[in-house]
């Protein structure tokens, strides 16, 4: 440590700290435009300026390490004043050069009421200019569909630039030309291809770069704020949902350093438009071969009529990847009372939540990627299955102790890799010690055996995570302090799914068998909109959009998307987390668990609960884990030497990839046009800046 005197307060601090974490650290406030805490230091804006005792000028806090102060000429420690006029005049200085090329159009500027150039002008700068001649012009770039330049307000912090070659892995940005003629722009500005490249709009400081859906939608003060967690992929990034109305206009991100960090993926901030377009708000029911509207009771009695026909048995539900735990438990306990014990959850076939939890959760957790030094992948792709967790993986790559192997398919992973295999037989010569990279994995202190969805939905899913597991025991994976077997998901709702059971019981059917000719009379969809169910089967689909599932149902339940209800959800990582109402259903819409209730009572099954908090309850006696929120119940590590012990046999085929298009993998996303156009730009159609 290290003692300092800021604005007359003594302090210590890490020797490894910059002037400007330093000065934080005592409380004093320092404005910046160029530096970020998660980017490396470029000290371009010169606007952190501080004196040091001693000096001849002001220094740039940002750049200047704890380490480089000298102490004073009788040993006292080194004396830093944030608030001198030395200080002062130097910021209003910086400020005056900021704005001398900047258009000043503030009322028109997408960035107005949130924009760190505005604020600090009014805390730092003055209220005249000396510069008359005219100001240079630069002309707007095109980046994609997700993100709008107005170069003129650029004052060349290269926060972008640094942002897409370090976090996004992508450096497609950069600048060109000198002095006044420097810009920024993309390589032929060409659109940028990364799944983070939202987060650009977040850490541009001056509105030149800014969300195109978003574009003079609204400003900040009309907005009301809501706090949420995100259910595109299954990191449960933690989001702010901003409404005006019952109108979903926005979604941005929020600081949740276990999970992730401050960033959020591009389909998580970009499908708003989703949640308003090909809306289900009201009940359908299919007569003469095709669906028309109906009332509430007019759906409720055509599936009375036909469950009650039914043998228990013969009634299955499947659950997609979007739904809460409330409406899961509300529909096992319907499914319970009618006799059936055919469910699951799509892509959860190979999981058995009788093991434990452990066997099926990413238990090294998602932040404890940074202490890991060997990872090896199989049949997973991080950067479509879950964006955010593979920038945390990049991060701790980036440090140079992590080293890397896949098995599957051999894509950009935005990091260096060893390509170890393409399929099952691969992780088999591994396992044997035929391939060096074991000796990788049994030498690190913190080795992690990741599973992804490319090897968990097939077939032989339950005999790859097998041979995962015992390979993690093997390795030395499991021991006190560190549990090395990963399992990533791709759902949001899989984890809360097996937590609550909501899998096949004994003689159950699975998800591939109840979608098998002949396998059901009653199928039940929860948003299962990825499931094909076979003909005769009477397919009853509670969801949101007019999907798949929608198309092939015979009656169609309203439901609520996931802004438009409370409900608890459960990451990879088996972290709990609650999703916030942030607006109303549309039309006769209503929350899923309402739905399954009311039906209960017409089916003559009443369901023990008629409110959330009751239903909550009895969710909370069976799983209470369930009441922590953002807490991680940590899995017994005896369920993972369990699955390793199950055994099975492994196909020789290669992995195939578990996401075609990372745009566009469920209801919401589908029906969304920014993500229509997001997809079209990755298949290689993309737009030149003439068009």
């Amino acid at each position: 440590m290290t003692k300092l005197i800021i604005d007359g307060k003594e302090i210590e601090v890490p020797a490894e700290y910059t002037l400007l974490q330093a000065c934080e650290a005592a409380g004093a406030e320092i404005p910046r435009f160029c530096y970020h805490e998660r980017l490396s230091i470029a000290g371009n804006c010169r606007m952190c300026l501080v004196e040091v005792k001693g000096g001849p000028k002001p220094v740039a806090s940002c750049a200047w390490g704890v380490r480089d102060c000298r102490p004073g000429p009788n040993g006292e420690p080194p004396q830093i004043s944030t608030r001198s006029p030395m200080v002062k005049k130097a910021r209003e200085g910086v400020m005056e050069f900021l704005l001398i090329n900047h258009p000043l159009d503030c009322p028109i500027c997408d960035q107005g009421g949130e924009c760190d150039l505005q604020d600090q002008a009014m805390g730092y700068g003055v209220d005249t200019s000396r510069f008359a001649e005219n100001k240079r012009a630069v002309e707007d770039k095109y980046l994609g569909a997700l993100v709008k330049t107005s170069m003129n307000r650029c004052i060349q912090c290269t926060r972008c630039v640094r942002f897409s070659a370090e976090i996004c892995g992508a450096p497609e940005m950069g600048a060109t030309g000198r002095g006044e003629d420097m810009e920024i722009t993309t390589y032929l500005e060409s659109a940028l291809t990364s799944e983070l490249q939202g987060n650009l709009v977040d850490i541009c400081p001056v509105g030149a770069l800014t969300s195109k859906p978003y574009a003079f939608a609204a400003r900040p003060w009309e907005l009301g704020k809501t706090q949420s967690i995100d259910v595109m992929d299954a990191v449960g990034s933690a989001i702010r949902v901003d409404t005006r109305g019952r109108e979903v206009m926005r979604i941005l991100p929020r600081v949740n350093e276990a999970v992730n960090e401050e960033w959020i993926s591009d389909k998580t901030r970009h499908i708003v438009d989703g949640l308003r377009t090909q809306r289900l708000d009201r009940p359908y029911i299919r007569q003469n071969g095709a669906l028309r509207p109906a009332s509430w009771r007019e759906a409720f009695a055509a599936i009375t009529a036909k469950v009650q026909q039914a043998d228990g048995k013969r009634i299955g539900a499947i659950a997609g990847d979007l739904a809460a735990v409330e409406e899961l438990f509300a529909l096992k306990d319907l499914l319970s009372k009618l006799g059936s014990v055919n469910m699951a959850v799509q892509g959860g076939d190979a999981f058995s939540p009788a093991r434990g939890r452990a066997s099926y959760i990413f238990n090294p957790t998602i932040a404890g990627i940074e202490q890991a030094d060997a990872l090896l992948i199989v049949g997973s792709n991080p950067r479509k299955e879950a964006a955010i967790l593979n920038a945390r993986i990049r991060k701790r790559w980036r440090t140079g102790q992590l080293r890397i192997g896949v098995i599957g398919e051999k894509a950009d992973l935005t990091y260096e890799y060893d390509y170890l295999g393409a399929g099952g037989e691969s992780l088999a010569d591994l396992a044997a010690g035929m391939n060096n990279f074991r000796d990788v994995l049994k030498n690190a202190s913190n080795p992690i055996v990741l599973v992804g969805a490319a090897a968990m939905s097939r077939p032989d899913g339950a005999a790859i995570l097998a041979a995962a597991a015992k390979l993690a025991i093997d390795i030395g994976g499991l021991k006190d302090g560190w549990n090395g077997f990963a399992v990533l998901h791709d759902a949001a709702s899989r984890v809360g799914a097996l937590d609550l059971g909501f899998a096949p019981g004994k003689g159950g059917l699975n998800a591939a068998r109840m979608t098998a000719p002949g396998g059901l009379d009653v199928l039940f969809s929860l948003g299962a909109d990825e499931i094909k169910a076979p003909d005769g089967v009477f397919l009853v689909y509670i969801g949101t959009h007019g999907d798949a599932g929608a198309h092939r149902a015979d009656v169609i339940l309203p439901g609520a998307a996931y802004t438009e209800k409370t409900g608890v959800y459960v990451n990879t990582e088996g972290r709990v987390q609650m999703a916030n109402r942030a607006g109303f259903p549309p039309g006769e819409a209503r929350e899923d668990w309402a739905i399954i209730r009311a039906l209960s009572e017409v089916l003559g099954k009443t369901l023990g609960y008629d409110s959330l908090p009751a239903l909550r309850q009895a969710m909370f006696r069976t799983v209470p884990h369930l009441m922590r929120i953002d807490q991680i119940e940590a899995g017994d590590s005896r369920a993972i030497r369990d699955l390793a012990g199950s055994g099975g046999s492994i196909e020789k085929s290669p992995f195939k990839a578990a996401i075609d298009d990372y745009y566009l993998t469920n209801p919401i996303a589908r029906a969304s046009a920014v993500m229509a156009e997001c997809s079209r730009l990755a298949s290689g159609r993309m737009l030149t800046a003439a068009e």
